[in-house]
């Protein structure tokens, strides 16, 4: 009697599918190559799939919780609202490792905002991040970080620009790793409300935490993600 074929739950396919994107472009991913990469055949994947796409948008679509969750992890490891806030930055920073990785994640950035079906994910993603980021900066002014004449609404929007734009001028630059780069740029966005406390609250670059989503916006897909959970 020949072996039942294995079974894989929905956790083990996503992360086998997270490890072949950091290895392959959109154009290169296959169906039949993650489920190589799960140990179980590409019919089992479209029997509960249906398509690569419909198997990448089931991924982004349990990765719906993400920033909410990370962001929750870094207010647990940093007492500081600001210092938690600069390690976002830190672990965006990482899809920039290399100029080939920037591109790599590009490319599934151009996806995700020219296919409507994965923009929907994204565009949710964006806004849940930037309500946490809001809402670490209020914390930052009710911690005395920043001063009360802060508009934080307005810097978290800001914040936002300068990683996103921190992110493409280093690749034409290259003149320094690029999470100091980002760090550098948050400095001058926050020096108008610095208070004085706020020396303490951006410690010397750590080693940042690596976020769950296998797809970047602070944390879309990163380079050495941890197991994606159930994520451009």
């Amino acid at each position: 009697m020949s072996p039942r074929p294995k079974k894989a739950s929905d956790e083990e396919v996503f992360a086998a599918a997270h490890r072949a994107m950091q290895r392959l472009g959109p154009a290169q991913l296959t169906l039949e190559g993650i489920a190589a990469e799960a140990g179980v055949t590409g019919s089992a994947l479209v029997q509960r799939f249906g398509s690569k796409k419909g198997l990448l948008l089931a991924m982004m679509s349990q990765m719906a919780d993400w920033p909410r969750q990370y962001f929750a992890q870094l207010r647990a490891e940093h007492a500081s609202p600001l210092a938690a806030l600069y390690a976002y930055a830190d672990c965006f920073a990482q899809m920039g490792e290399t100029p080939g990785t920037l591109a790599h994640h590009l490319s599934y950035l151009q996806l995700d905002l020219t296919d409507p079906d994965f923009y929907r994910h994204t565009s949710a993603q964006a806004h849940a991040t930037r309500a946490e980021m809001h809402s670490l900066l209020d914390a930052a002014v009710d911690a005395g970080e920043l001063t009360p004449e802060a508009d934080t609404a307005a810097l978290a929007r800001a914040m936002e620009v300068t990683i996103s734009g921190s992110l493409m001028t280093w690749a034409f630059y290259r003149d320094a790793p690029l999470a100091d780069w980002m760090r550098q740029e948050l400095d001058r966005l926050f020096a108008p409300y610095r208070a004085k406390t706020l020396s303490k609250a951006r410690p010397a670059k750590p080693s940042p935490p690596r976020p769950s989503s296998p797809r970047g916006r602070g944390g879309r897909k990163t380079k050495k993600a941890r197991k994606a959970k159930g994520s451009s």
